[in-house]
């Protein structure tokens, strides 16, 4: 059986896999990018149709190449996303095999590096760079009805409105991913329910910058760690239909009905928590605090912006915020479909090494593992608040790199030390002097 050997490998070739392949390649770095499916096949298919990047164009991309047939401030749509990263690829002569799918990564015993078993043979590498991201398995909470009666997918498997029997629509979770897709429902006709948990929801911009620049000059693209108690708090922000600021009491006013968390299904009927206000709430001051941020700013540093006062108007609480429903029969309401926005879970099967804790998640310190060669690249908040957009794991990967090229250098200087002591201690050849 033939082996394969590299020095360094990585696993996955979407955004975290050629931003990777760049910097190890700078960095001199003999490396292999395995990919099972296509360059960036997440953004092809596990996304829906109409999906568009939460970020302009001028801000979601590498430094080294631009969206050329986009204006800065457009949001490129999921096909174009996936033909950006093809072609930076193909700029940066990345040694990316696709079709191979790694079943697993072992230490090796006695001898340095990993054994790396794929569907395309085996591979013996020095280190292995985990850059499969962060969206890998969908989650549906253990709540979720056991009943063939209505149909039920993840926002993985949603595509788009055709997809779903006639009827209603109960969409549970208001993240980016839950609103734009119950509003494209909506849209389509569709009566749609929307279960909104806790959120964040930042203005789409500001008195004439995107919110991603407020961020930036704001500091909180670097900010290292989440504030307590934000865990499990998700952002509401859309960059569809040239991007707008996500406003549930106008989704309300417009005919959706809005719920609070969902609670659990029995004997036909869906019960709710009772945190809607209380979550909209926070979800406004989250927003207005955005703009007293942004007005310090402004006035601090004597910026000549367009002042906003419309921006802070909040629409009237709608009924179904004021009277919410905390229980309903989903046959009476006609539901037929239930789309579980619910996120996702990292897997990481494959990689047989000591280097996740016990709920499974990494153990890293800015991508670098507790397990000596293993290095994650991709995941939310890796080294800072930025890390899981497209420029953030850029940067994330080239800390990485700088961390690879340096161990190869004391390696490189251990065997050019031994290699002296050998050449030392080797018998020397007597010279005869007539």
């Amino acid at each position: 059986m033939t082996v394969e050997s590299i020095d360094t490998l990585v696993v996955g070739a979407g955004q975290a896999g050629v931003a990777m392949s760049e910097h190890l390649s700078n960095q001199g770095v003999p490396h292999l990018v395995l990919e099972r499916h296509r360059i960036a096949e997440a953004w092809r298919t596990r996304r829906w149709d109409s999906l568009v990047a939460n970020g302009p164009a001028w801000h979601d991309r590498f430094p080294g190449l631009e969206f050329d047939d986009l204006d800065p401030d457009a949001f490129a749509s999921k096909e174009r996303v996936a033909a950006y990263f093809e072609a930076y690829a193909r700029k940066i002569n990345a040694p990316i095999r696709t079709g191979v799918e790694v079943m697993s990564v072992e230490r090796n015993t006695g001898r340095p590096g990993f054994t790396v078993e794929t569907s395309g043979g085996v591979i013996e590498a020095n280190r292995v760079v985990a850059a499969t991201g962060p969206f890998q398995t969908p989650v549906i909470p253990p709540i979720a009805p056991d009943d063939e009666a209505f149909t039920q997918i993840h926002s993985a498997e949603y595509r788009n409105p055709e997809q779903l029997p006639e009827g209603a629509v109960l969409v549970v979770g208001a993240g980016s991913s839950g609103v734009q897709i119950a509003e494209e429902l909506q849209r389509a006709g569709k009566r749609v329910y929307l279960s909104v948990g806790p959120h964040d929801r930042p203005p789409r911009a500001y008195r004439g910058r995107d919110f991603c620049w407020w961020l930036g000059v704001l500091g909180e693209w670097d900010a290292e760690m989440m504030r307590p108690g934000t865990e499990h708090v998700t952002i509401a922000v859309s960059g569809a239909d040239g991007g707008k600021t996500i406003d549930f009491r106008e989704l309300a006013h417009g005919g959706m009905t809005l719920v609070g968390r969902t609670r659990a299904f029995a004997d036909g009927k869906v019960t709710f928590e009772s945190d809607l206000a209380d979550n909209l709430a926070a979800g406004d001051e989250n927003y207005l605090s955005k703009l007293d941020a942004a007005d310090d700013y402004i006035l601090r540093n004597g910026i000549n912006l367009p002042e906003e006062p419309g921006a802070r108007a909040i629409p009237p609480d709608p009924q179904c915020v004021s009277d919410p429903i905390l229980e309903l029969d989903l046959a009476e309401a006609g539901i037929t479909a239930i789309v579980w926005a619910t996120g996702f879970s990292v897997d990481y099967r494959w990689l047989k090494v000591d280097a996740f804790d016990d709920n499974g998640r990494p153990r890293h310190q800015r991508g670098v593992s507790s397990e000596p060669g293993v290095y994650f690249v991709g995941l939310p908040w890796l080294s800072r608040r930025g890390s899981s957009f497209i420029w953030g794991v850029w940067h994330d990967a080239r800390h990485i790199a700088d961390h690879i090229a340096t161990q190869r250098k004391y390696l490189a200087y251990h065997a050019e030390a031994q290699r002296r002591v050998e050449d030392d201690a080797s018998p020397r050849r007597a010279v005869t002097v007539e």
